[in-house]
């Protein structure tokens, strides 16, 4: 995986320059500035995807109890 350093670091810096020297790409960091406080409204998704992950490993323990005591 060492080799790889390099190449990746130089590849992302490369598209870093490109997102910062294009006009697309200052378009995409404007509408990204613009809608960052967005953020806040996917907060509460997170949190419901957490609940549902709780919620599966709970039904999952219960089928090997299951399991086990039949």
């Amino acid at each position: 995986m060492r080799r790889w350093y390099l190449p990746l670091t130089v590849l992302g810096l490369a598209s870093l320059g490109a997102l910062i020297l294009t006009q697309r790409g200052r378009q995409a960091l404007g509408w990204l500035a613009d809608n960052f406080d967005r953020v806040d409204t996917l907060l509460p998704w997170n949190e419901t995807e957490r609940e549902l992950e709780r919620l599966r490993a709970a039904v999952n323990q219960l089928a090997r109890t299951l399991e086990t005591a039949g």
